[in-house]
Protein backbone atom coordinates (compact mmCIF):
# COMPACT_ATOMS: atom_id res chain seq x y z
CA UNK A 1 0.00 0.00 0.00
CA UNK A 2 1.60 3.72 -1.05
CA UNK A 3 1.71 5.51 1.81
CA UNK A 4 0.31 9.32 1.20
CA UNK A 5 2.29 11.82 2.21
CA UNK A 6 0.58 14.47 -0.09
CA UNK A 7 0.95 18.00 1.75
CA UNK A 8 3.18 17.13 4.30
CA UNK A 9 6.02 19.85 4.59
CA UNK A 10 9.23 17.80 4.30
CA UNK A 11 12.98 18.57 5.37
CA UNK A 12 15.77 16.30 6.15
CA UNK A 13 19.46 15.46 7.70
CA UNK A 14 21.85 14.11 5.61
CA UNK A 15 25.03 12.52 6.03
CA UNK A 16 27.40 9.40 5.40
CA UNK A 17 25.10 6.84 6.86
CA UNK A 18 21.60 7.68 6.22
CA UNK A 19 19.03 10.39 5.91
CA UNK A 20 16.39 11.13 9.01
CA UNK A 21 13.20 12.75 7.93
CA UNK A 22 11.51 15.45 10.04
CA UNK A 23 8.45 13.95 11.31
CA UNK A 24 5.08 14.41 10.94
CA UNK A 25 3.34 15.33 13.80
CA UNK A 26 1.05 11.90 13.94
CA UNK A 27 0.79 8.81 12.25
CA UNK A 28 -2.26 6.67 11.77
CA UNK A 29 -2.60 2.74 11.13
CA UNK A 30 -3.63 -0.13 12.85
CA UNK A 31 -1.73 0.10 16.76
CA UNK A 32 -0.75 -2.03 18.98
CA UNK A 33 1.23 -2.26 22.27
CA UNK A 34 1.60 -4.11 25.52
CA UNK A 35 0.72 -2.07 28.49
CA UNK A 36 1.63 -4.72 30.96
CA UNK A 37 3.44 -8.43 31.57
CA UNK A 38 0.57 -10.23 29.68
CA UNK A 39 1.62 -13.44 30.91
CA UNK A 40 1.13 -17.09 29.95
CA UNK A 41 -2.50 -16.94 28.72
CA UNK A 42 -3.50 -16.79 25.29
CA UNK A 43 -5.87 -13.73 25.15
CA UNK A 44 -4.74 -11.23 28.41
CA UNK A 45 -7.27 -8.63 27.23
CA UNK A 46 -5.94 -6.11 30.00
CA UNK A 47 -2.42 -5.68 29.08
CA UNK A 48 -2.46 -4.19 25.79
CA UNK A 49 -3.65 -1.89 23.85
CA UNK A 50 -5.19 -2.39 20.02
CA UNK A 51 -6.65 0.15 17.90
CA UNK A 52 -7.65 -0.97 14.41
CA UNK A 53 -7.74 2.76 13.36
CA UNK A 54 -5.76 4.54 15.51
CA UNK A 55 -3.37 8.29 15.42
CA UNK A 56 -0.11 8.43 17.46
CA UNK A 57 0.20 11.81 18.26
CA UNK A 58 3.86 13.43 18.97
CA UNK A 59 5.32 16.29 20.26
CA UNK A 60 7.69 18.44 18.29
CA UNK A 61 10.37 16.88 20.92
CA UNK A 62 9.44 13.18 19.36
CA UNK A 63 8.00 12.09 22.52
CA UNK A 64 4.12 10.51 22.26
CA UNK A 65 1.60 13.22 23.63
CA UNK A 66 -1.57 10.92 23.16
CA UNK A 67 -2.52 7.48 21.24
CA UNK A 68 -6.36 6.80 20.52
CA UNK A 69 -8.62 5.79 18.03
CA UNK A 70 -8.69 7.97 14.66
CA UNK A 71 -11.83 9.54 15.26
CA UNK A 72 -11.26 10.90 18.76
CA UNK A 73 -7.92 12.36 18.22
CA UNK A 74 -8.83 14.01 15.27
CA UNK A 75 -12.12 15.91 17.24
CA UNK A 76 -9.21 15.71 20.51
CA UNK A 77 -6.42 17.72 18.99
CA UNK A 78 -8.27 19.21 15.48
CA UNK A 79 -5.54 17.85 13.59
CA UNK A 80 -5.44 19.27 9.88
CA UNK A 81 -5.05 16.42 6.97
CA UNK A 82 -1.55 17.77 6.07
CA UNK A 83 0.00 16.77 9.68
CA UNK A 84 -0.93 13.18 9.97
CA UNK A 85 1.13 10.47 7.85
CA UNK A 86 -1.84 7.84 6.79
CA UNK A 87 -0.23 3.95 7.22
CA UNK A 88 -3.77 2.61 7.25
CA UNK A 89 -3.99 -0.71 7.14
CA UNK A 90 -0.35 -1.22 8.37
CA UNK A 91 0.50 -2.01 12.00
CA UNK A 92 2.62 0.39 14.10
CA UNK A 93 4.47 -1.72 16.91
CA UNK A 94 7.01 -0.25 19.45
CA UNK A 95 10.23 -0.78 18.21
CA UNK A 96 11.84 -3.75 19.05
CA UNK A 97 14.60 -4.31 22.31
CA UNK A 98 17.33 -6.06 21.94
CA UNK A 99 18.80 -7.35 25.17
CA UNK A 100 22.38 -8.75 24.19
CA UNK A 101 24.03 -8.58 20.64
CA UNK A 102 28.24 -7.95 19.71
CA UNK A 103 28.29 -5.51 16.81
CA UNK A 104 31.93 -6.95 15.90
CA UNK A 105 30.82 -10.47 14.97
CA UNK A 106 28.54 -9.36 12.72
CA UNK A 107 30.84 -10.31 9.89
CA UNK A 108 31.30 -13.94 11.08
CA UNK A 109 27.97 -14.52 11.49
CA UNK A 110 26.90 -18.26 10.39
CA UNK A 111 30.26 -19.59 10.67
CA UNK A 112 30.05 -22.99 10.42
CA UNK A 113 30.87 -25.98 12.61
CA UNK A 114 32.21 -24.77 16.27
CA UNK A 115 30.89 -24.74 20.08
CA UNK A 116 30.81 -21.87 22.34
CA UNK A 117 35.08 -22.43 23.12
CA UNK A 118 36.18 -23.52 19.48
CA UNK A 119 34.25 -20.59 18.02
CA UNK A 120 35.50 -17.86 19.92
CA UNK A 121 39.06 -18.92 18.85
CA UNK A 122 38.58 -19.92 15.38
CA UNK A 123 36.34 -17.12 14.37
CA UNK A 124 35.60 -14.06 16.94
CA UNK A 125 39.23 -13.61 18.37
CA UNK A 126 40.65 -12.80 15.02
CA UNK A 127 37.51 -11.10 13.96
CA UNK A 128 38.03 -8.84 16.90
CA UNK A 129 41.50 -7.72 16.21
CA UNK A 130 40.54 -5.70 13.67
CA UNK A 131 38.65 -3.23 15.85
CA UNK A 132 41.95 -1.31 16.51
CA UNK A 133 41.36 0.52 13.48
CA UNK A 134 38.63 3.13 13.76
CA UNK A 135 38.09 3.05 10.21
CA UNK A 136 37.05 -0.37 9.95
CA UNK A 137 35.22 -0.11 13.55
CA UNK A 138 32.95 2.94 12.01
CA UNK A 139 32.69 0.76 8.87
CA UNK A 140 31.27 -2.04 10.83
CA UNK A 141 28.80 -0.04 13.11
CA UNK A 142 27.62 1.65 10.44
CA UNK A 143 26.57 -1.54 8.86
CA UNK A 144 25.50 -3.06 12.28
CA UNK A 145 23.43 0.02 13.01
CA UNK A 146 21.38 -0.13 9.32
CA UNK A 147 20.42 -3.77 10.15
CA UNK A 148 19.43 -3.39 13.41
CA UNK A 149 17.02 -0.59 11.92
CA UNK A 150 16.39 -2.18 9.07
CA UNK A 151 14.63 -5.32 11.06
CA UNK A 152 12.97 -2.85 13.49
CA UNK A 153 14.85 -2.88 16.12
CA UNK A 154 15.81 0.89 17.39
CA UNK A 155 17.15 0.30 20.76
CA UNK A 156 19.78 -2.60 21.61
CA UNK A 157 22.79 -4.11 24.27
CA UNK A 158 25.92 -3.96 23.01
CA UNK A 159 29.30 -5.44 22.88
CA UNK A 160 32.04 -3.68 21.24
CA UNK A 161 35.56 -5.29 21.38
CA UNK A 162 38.72 -4.72 23.91
CA UNK A 163 39.52 -1.41 21.61
CA UNK A 164 38.61 1.55 23.07
CA UNK A 165 38.27 2.49 19.89
CA UNK A 166 35.31 0.20 18.58
CA UNK A 167 32.81 1.70 21.25
CA UNK A 168 34.11 5.48 20.61
CA UNK A 169 33.20 4.29 16.65
CA UNK A 170 29.98 2.29 17.60
CA UNK A 171 28.73 5.57 19.68
CA UNK A 172 29.73 7.86 17.02
CA UNK A 173 27.73 6.35 14.33
CA UNK A 174 24.65 5.80 16.86
CA UNK A 175 24.71 9.56 18.07
CA UNK A 176 24.09 10.82 14.58
CA UNK A 177 21.34 8.52 14.47
CA UNK A 178 19.75 9.85 17.61
CA UNK A 179 18.94 5.98 18.62
CA UNK A 180 19.40 5.19 21.61
CA UNK A 181 22.33 2.31 22.16
CA UNK A 182 23.73 1.08 25.62
CA UNK A 183 27.50 -0.34 24.83
CA UNK A 184 30.91 -1.20 26.26
CA UNK A 185 34.09 -2.02 25.73
CA UNK A 186 35.16 -5.43 26.47
CA UNK A 187 37.43 -5.99 29.60
CA UNK A 188 39.55 -9.53 29.00
CA UNK A 189 42.95 -9.76 30.50
CA UNK A 190 43.58 -13.84 30.78
CA UNK A 191 42.24 -16.97 28.78
CA UNK A 192 42.43 -15.56 25.36
CA UNK A 193 44.74 -14.26 22.83
CA UNK A 194 47.63 -11.83 24.08
CA UNK A 195 46.68 -9.57 21.41
CA UNK A 196 43.11 -8.96 22.60
CA UNK A 197 44.06 -8.66 26.72
CA UNK A 198 44.02 -5.75 28.58
CA UNK A 199 45.12 -5.39 32.44
CA UNK A 200 42.92 -4.18 35.35
CA UNK A 201 44.60 -1.09 35.18
CA UNK A 202 43.76 -0.57 31.55
CA UNK A 203 40.42 -1.68 31.14
CA UNK A 204 39.38 0.35 34.36
CA UNK A 205 41.10 3.81 32.59
CA UNK A 206 39.82 3.38 29.18
CA UNK A 207 36.28 2.39 30.74
CA UNK A 208 36.20 5.46 33.04
CA UNK A 209 37.22 7.91 29.80
CA UNK A 210 34.46 6.04 27.58
CA UNK A 211 32.08 6.65 30.30
CA UNK A 212 32.94 10.22 31.31
CA UNK A 213 32.65 10.90 27.74
CA UNK A 214 29.60 8.97 26.64
CA UNK A 215 27.34 7.98 29.38
CA UNK A 216 23.81 9.81 28.94
CA UNK A 217 25.17 11.83 26.10
CA UNK A 218 22.13 12.16 24.35
CA UNK A 219 20.62 8.61 24.19
CA UNK A 220 23.81 6.88 24.55
CA UNK A 221 24.68 4.94 27.82
CA UNK A 222 27.64 2.83 29.02
CA UNK A 223 27.18 -0.84 30.19
CA UNK A 224 30.41 -1.83 31.69
CA UNK A 225 31.66 -5.11 30.10
CA UNK A 226 33.56 -8.20 31.30
CA UNK A 227 33.61 -10.77 28.44
CA UNK A 228 32.93 -13.41 31.46
CA UNK A 229 34.06 -14.71 34.21
CA UNK A 230 36.87 -17.02 32.09
CA UNK A 231 38.23 -14.18 30.92
CA UNK A 232 38.47 -12.17 33.43
CA UNK A 233 40.71 -12.44 37.13
CA UNK A 234 39.55 -11.60 40.02
CA UNK A 235 41.26 -8.41 40.25
CA UNK A 236 39.20 -7.11 36.83
CA UNK A 237 35.86 -8.24 38.17
CA UNK A 238 36.90 -5.98 41.18
CA UNK A 239 37.72 -2.71 38.61
CA UNK A 240 34.76 -3.94 37.04
CA UNK A 241 32.53 -3.78 40.14
CA UNK A 242 34.17 -0.51 40.85
CA UNK A 243 33.13 1.39 38.10
CA UNK A 244 29.65 -0.10 37.78
CA UNK A 245 29.00 1.26 41.01
CA UNK A 246 30.50 4.67 40.69
CA UNK A 247 28.43 5.56 38.24
CA UNK A 248 24.59 6.68 38.47
CA UNK A 249 22.64 4.16 35.83
CA UNK A 250 26.03 2.93 34.28
CA UNK A 251 25.13 -0.91 32.95
CA UNK A 252 27.11 -4.47 33.56
CA UNK A 253 26.87 -7.06 30.77
CA UNK A 254 28.60 -9.99 30.46
CA UNK A 255 27.53 -13.73 30.08
CA UNK A 256 26.87 -16.75 31.84
CA UNK A 257 25.89 -20.96 31.56
CA UNK A 258 25.69 -20.37 28.45
CA UNK A 259 27.82 -23.69 27.82
CA UNK A 260 28.25 -27.20 29.68
CA UNK A 261 32.23 -27.07 29.46
CA UNK A 262 32.14 -22.81 30.61
CA UNK A 263 30.15 -23.76 33.40
CA UNK A 264 32.36 -25.89 34.73
CA UNK A 265 35.70 -24.34 33.67
CA UNK A 266 34.04 -21.04 35.54
CA UNK A 267 34.10 -23.11 38.55
CA UNK A 268 37.72 -24.45 38.33
CA UNK A 269 38.69 -20.79 38.17
CA UNK A 270 36.70 -19.46 41.34
CA UNK A 271 36.25 -22.41 43.17
CA UNK A 272 35.34 -20.55 46.53
CA UNK A 273 32.15 -19.20 44.87
CA UNK A 274 28.92 -21.31 45.17
CA UNK A 275 27.76 -21.15 41.88
CA UNK A 276 28.33 -19.59 38.38
CA UNK A 277 25.74 -16.46 39.22
CA UNK A 278 27.58 -16.45 42.68
CA UNK A 279 31.13 -15.56 41.16
CA UNK A 280 29.73 -12.30 39.89
CA UNK A 281 27.53 -11.81 42.65
CA UNK A 282 30.80 -12.24 45.18
CA UNK A 283 31.84 -9.16 43.32
CA UNK A 284 28.70 -6.91 43.84
CA UNK A 285 28.64 -7.80 40.27
CA UNK A 286 24.40 -8.70 40.18
CA UNK A 287 21.64 -6.56 40.50
CA UNK A 288 19.52 -3.70 38.90
CA UNK A 289 20.42 -2.74 35.56
CA UNK A 290 23.16 -6.19 35.22
CA UNK A 291 22.32 -8.03 32.15
CA UNK A 292 23.66 -11.62 31.52
CA UNK A 293 23.50 -13.28 28.72
CA UNK A 294 22.20 -16.90 27.97
CA UNK A 295 21.69 -18.84 31.63
CA UNK A 296 21.13 -22.04 29.60
CA UNK A 297 22.22 -23.90 32.01
CA UNK A 298 20.95 -22.25 35.63
CA UNK A 299 20.35 -23.58 38.70
CA UNK A 300 17.17 -23.68 40.96
CA UNK A 301 19.17 -21.34 43.41
CA UNK A 302 20.84 -19.20 40.63
CA UNK A 303 17.18 -18.63 39.04
CA UNK A 304 16.09 -17.57 42.48
CA UNK A 305 19.06 -15.34 42.82
CA UNK A 306 18.34 -13.82 39.25
CA UNK A 307 15.04 -12.80 40.56
CA UNK A 308 16.12 -11.79 44.49
CA UNK A 309 18.86 -9.56 42.84
CA UNK A 310 16.32 -7.84 40.11
CA UNK A 311 19.05 -8.67 37.46
CA UNK A 312 18.21 -9.39 34.44
CA UNK A 313 18.80 -12.52 31.79
CA UNK A 314 18.70 -12.42 27.74
CA UNK A 315 17.16 -15.33 26.45
CA UNK A 316 19.26 -15.55 23.00
CA UNK A 317 17.05 -18.64 21.10
CA UNK A 318 18.85 -18.52 17.88
CA UNK A 319 22.57 -18.64 19.39
CA UNK A 320 21.69 -21.52 21.30
CA UNK A 321 20.41 -23.30 19.06
CA UNK A 322 23.27 -22.54 16.45
CA UNK A 323 26.19 -22.93 19.14
CA UNK A 324 24.26 -26.19 20.28
CA UNK A 325 24.33 -24.53 23.85
CA UNK A 326 21.33 -26.04 25.24
CA UNK A 327 17.57 -25.13 25.42
CA UNK A 328 17.03 -21.98 27.67
CA UNK A 329 14.32 -23.12 30.87
CA UNK A 330 11.58 -20.63 30.44
CA UNK A 331 8.83 -22.00 32.73
CA UNK A 332 11.53 -21.65 35.22
CA UNK A 333 12.84 -18.20 34.75
CA UNK A 334 8.52 -17.16 34.90
CA UNK A 335 8.13 -19.42 37.89
CA UNK A 336 10.80 -17.08 39.28
CA UNK A 337 9.53 -13.79 37.98
CA UNK A 338 12.86 -12.86 36.47
CA UNK A 339 13.60 -10.06 34.94
CA UNK A 340 13.94 -11.13 30.89
CA UNK A 341 14.53 -10.17 27.52
CA UNK A 342 15.11 -11.14 24.15
CA UNK A 343 18.96 -11.20 22.88
CA UNK A 344 19.50 -11.75 18.94
CA UNK A 345 23.52 -11.92 19.93
CA UNK A 346 24.68 -11.67 16.70
CA UNK A 347 27.54 -13.38 15.22
CA UNK A 348 26.17 -16.64 16.80
CA UNK A 349 22.75 -15.59 16.60
CA UNK A 350 21.61 -16.22 13.13
CA UNK A 351 19.43 -13.51 12.55
CA UNK A 352 19.41 -9.99 13.34
CA UNK A 353 15.28 -10.07 13.15
CA UNK A 354 13.20 -9.82 16.46
CA UNK A 355 10.33 -12.29 14.41
CA UNK A 356 12.79 -14.56 13.91
CA UNK A 357 14.59 -14.24 17.79
CA UNK A 358 10.73 -14.88 18.56
CA UNK A 359 10.46 -18.12 15.98
CA UNK A 360 13.34 -19.82 17.36
CA UNK A 361 12.14 -19.09 21.53
CA UNK A 362 8.56 -20.31 20.76
CA UNK A 363 10.37 -23.47 19.51
CA UNK A 364 12.61 -23.96 22.25
CA UNK A 365 9.91 -23.24 24.63
CA UNK A 366 8.14 -26.16 23.03
CA UNK A 367 10.80 -28.68 23.43
CA UNK A 368 11.13 -28.28 26.53
CA UNK A 369 7.08 -28.92 27.17
CA UNK A 370 7.35 -32.39 24.85
CA UNK A 371 10.56 -33.80 26.55
CA UNK A 372 9.48 -33.42 30.30
CA UNK A 373 8.16 -35.73 32.45
CA UNK A 374 5.41 -33.72 34.02
CA UNK A 375 4.33 -31.85 30.25
CA UNK A 376 1.53 -30.29 32.39
CA UNK A 377 3.25 -28.17 34.23
CA UNK A 378 5.40 -26.54 31.30
CA UNK A 379 3.56 -23.21 29.60
CA UNK A 380 3.94 -21.94 26.11
CA UNK A 381 5.06 -18.62 24.35
CA UNK A 382 2.47 -16.56 23.62
CA UNK A 383 2.49 -13.94 21.28
CA UNK A 384 1.34 -11.39 23.77
CA UNK A 385 4.38 -12.79 26.08
CA UNK A 386 6.98 -12.93 23.34
CA UNK A 387 5.96 -9.65 21.67
CA UNK A 388 6.15 -7.83 25.96
CA UNK A 389 9.33 -9.80 25.92
CA UNK A 390 10.61 -7.94 22.20
CA UNK A 391 9.17 -4.39 23.87
CA UNK A 392 7.78 -3.32 26.88
CA UNK A 393 9.44 -6.16 28.83
CA UNK A 394 13.06 -5.76 27.76
CA UNK A 395 12.68 -2.12 28.14
CA UNK A 396 11.61 -2.81 32.19
CA UNK A 397 14.25 -5.35 32.20
CA UNK A 398 16.64 -2.65 31.38
CA UNK A 399 15.08 -0.27 33.84
CA UNK A 400 13.90 1.90 30.97
CA UNK A 401 10.23 0.88 30.98
CA UNK A 402 9.76 4.54 31.85
CA UNK A 403 10.79 5.57 28.23
CA UNK A 404 10.56 2.48 26.06
CA UNK A 405 8.42 -0.21 24.97
CA UNK A 406 5.15 1.53 24.57
CA UNK A 407 3.37 4.07 22.93
CA UNK A 408 1.62 5.74 26.34
CA UNK A 409 1.89 9.27 26.33
CA UNK A 410 5.22 10.39 27.50
CA UNK A 411 7.50 7.49 26.12
CA UNK A 412 10.26 8.60 23.68
CA UNK A 413 8.83 8.17 19.97
CA UNK A 414 10.92 5.00 19.04
CA UNK A 415 8.26 2.99 16.73
CA UNK A 416 7.82 1.29 13.83
CA UNK A 417 5.40 0.71 10.94
CA UNK A 418 4.49 -3.23 9.50
CA UNK A 419 3.50 -3.94 6.45
CA UNK A 420 1.71 -7.15 6.50
CA UNK A 421 1.28 -7.67 3.05
CA UNK A 422 4.79 -7.43 2.54
CA UNK A 423 5.50 -11.46 2.43
CA UNK A 424 2.63 -13.43 0.23
CA UNK A 425 2.92 -16.41 2.30
CA UNK A 426 2.30 -14.20 5.54
CA UNK A 427 -0.14 -12.38 3.44
CA UNK A 428 -2.56 -15.47 2.42
CA UNK A 429 -1.93 -16.86 6.12
CA UNK A 430 -3.63 -13.84 7.74
CA UNK A 431 -6.87 -14.33 5.64
CA UNK A 432 -7.31 -17.13 7.83
CA UNK A 433 -6.82 -15.92 11.19
CA UNK A 434 -9.72 -15.46 13.81
CA UNK A 435 -8.30 -13.31 16.68
CA UNK A 436 -6.11 -10.80 17.30
CA UNK A 437 -3.89 -13.43 19.33
CA UNK A 438 -3.62 -15.40 15.69
CA UNK A 439 -2.38 -12.72 13.50
CA UNK A 440 0.24 -11.65 15.97
CA UNK A 441 1.36 -15.36 16.39
CA UNK A 442 1.61 -15.49 12.43
CA UNK A 443 3.49 -12.39 12.50
CA UNK A 444 5.87 -13.37 14.81
CA UNK A 445 6.41 -16.55 13.01
CA UNK A 446 6.29 -15.91 9.09
CA UNK A 447 7.32 -12.23 9.53
CA UNK A 448 11.22 -10.71 8.68
CA UNK A 449 12.79 -7.61 7.47
CA UNK A 450 10.60 -7.00 5.06
CA UNK A 451 7.78 -6.81 6.58
CA UNK A 452 9.45 -3.59 8.06
CA UNK A 453 8.23 -0.69 6.43
CA UNK A 454 9.25 2.38 8.36
CA UNK A 455 11.35 3.22 11.41
CA UNK A 456 10.77 5.99 13.73
CA UNK A 457 13.64 7.59 15.91
CA UNK A 458 12.19 9.74 18.35
CA UNK A 459 9.70 10.43 15.96
CA UNK A 460 11.81 11.06 12.98
CA UNK A 461 11.93 8.25 9.91
CA UNK A 462 15.44 6.86 9.46
CA UNK A 463 15.59 6.21 6.07
CA UNK A 464 18.21 4.12 5.16
CA UNK A 465 21.25 4.32 2.41
CA UNK A 466 23.63 2.09 0.74
CA UNK A 467 25.17 0.08 3.42
CA UNK A 468 29.45 1.03 3.66
CA UNK A 469 32.01 -1.18 2.17
CA UNK A 470 34.53 -3.02 4.02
Amino acid sequence: MHVSTSGIKSESIRNNQCEIAIAPKAVRGTIFFLTEDPGTTIDPVKSYQYYDDGILVLNDDGHILDVGYATEMHSKYQLAAHTVLNYSGKFIFPGFIDTHTHYPQSEIIAAFGEQLTHWLDKYIYPTEAHFADKSYASSASRFFLNELLDNGTTTALVFGTVHKTSVNALFEEAEKLNMRIIGGKIMMDRNAPHYLLDTPETAYIESQALIETWHNKGRIQYAVTPRFAITSSPEQLAVAAKLFHAYNGVYLQTHISENLSEVMHAKQLFPASKNYLSIYDDFGLVGPRAIFAHGVHLTDEEFSLFAKKKATISFCPTSNLFLGSGLFDFRKAQRENCHLGLGTDIGAGTSFSMFQTLNEAYKIVQLHKAYTDTPQNEITLTPFKAFYLATLGAARALYLGDKLGSLQPGKEGDFIVLDLEAIPLLKFRLQKTQSLADRLFALMMLADDRTVEAVYLMGKRWQKVDRPRF
